[in-house]
C-alpha cells in the first residue's frame, strides 16, 4: 500500500473516531447512558489510532514513538479500568488523559522544529493534550471522586479539548493535504 495513502487513511480514521468519541460523550451527558461505554471504547481506539498515526509518520527519534506507544497503552488501561468496574470514571479518565498527554509529548516534539502549515495546529493540540500530565499525582493518590477531587485535577480535564477536538482537527487537515507531511 502506498505510504501517502496509508497516512491519509490513518489520519482520516483518527479524525472520525476522535470527533465521534467526543459526540458520544456529549450525548451521554445529555442523558443517553448507553453512550458512556461507547465513549470509553472510543477513547481506547483513539489512543491506538494515535500510535498508528505516529508509526506511519515515522519520527527520526524512536524515543518519541515510544511516548506515543506508552500513551496508547495507558489510554487502553483507562478504558479497561472503567469498563471492568475496577475504578470509577474519574480515576479512569485521569489515566486516559495521562495517556493522551504522553501522545501530546510526541505531537509537540515532532512538530517543534518543523515548518509546515500544520505545525501550529499540531503544537496547539499537543500542548493542550499535555495538560493530561497534571493528573498523574491524582492517579498516584487514587482520586476517584469528582465531588471531592482536588481542584488541580480538573486541569487534566481540559486536556480533552486537545484530544477530542484539536488533535482530530489536525488529523483531518493532515488527511486532506495534497502531499501529506512526513516527520523526519
Amino acid at each position: 500500500m502506498n505510504t501517502d495513502r496509508s497516512l491519509r487513511q490513518v489520519a482520516l480514521t483518527h479524525a472520525i473516531v476522535g470527533f465521534a468519541t467526543c459526540l458520544c460523550l456529549i450525548v451521554f451527558y445529555g442523558g443517553a447512558g448507553v453512550f458512556g461505554p461507547i465513549n470509553d471504547v472510543g477513547n481506547a481506539v483513539l489512543g491506538v489510532l494515535s500510535f498508528a498515526l505516529a508509526w506511519v509518520l515515522r519520527p527520526r527519534l524512536t524515543v518519541l514513538l515510544g511516548f506515543a506507544a506508552v500513551g496508547a497503552v495507558v489510554t487502553v488501561v483507562g478504558t479497561v479500568l472503567v469498563l471492568g468496574g475496577i475504578t470509577g470514571f474519574y480515576l479512569a479518565g485521569l489515566w486516559s488523559s495521562f495517556g493522551f498527554g504522553l501522545i501530546g509529548v510526541w505531537l509537540v516534539a515532532v512538530h517543534w522544529h518543523k515548518s509546515s502549515a500544520l505545525r501550529r495546529p499540531a503544537l496547539l493540540a499537543g500542548v493542550v493534550m499535555l495538560l493530561g500530565l497534571v493528573g498523574v499525582p491524582g492517579i498516584l493518590m487514587g482520586v476517584d471522586d469528582m465531588d471531592n477531587a482536588p481542584a488541580w485535577t480538573f486541569v487534566a480535564g481540559l486536556s480533552w479539548a486537545g484530544t477530542y477536538l484539536l488533535f482530530p482537527a489536525w488529523s483531518l487537515r493532515l488527511a486532506r493535504q495534497d502531499r501529506p507531511e512526513r516527520v523526519r
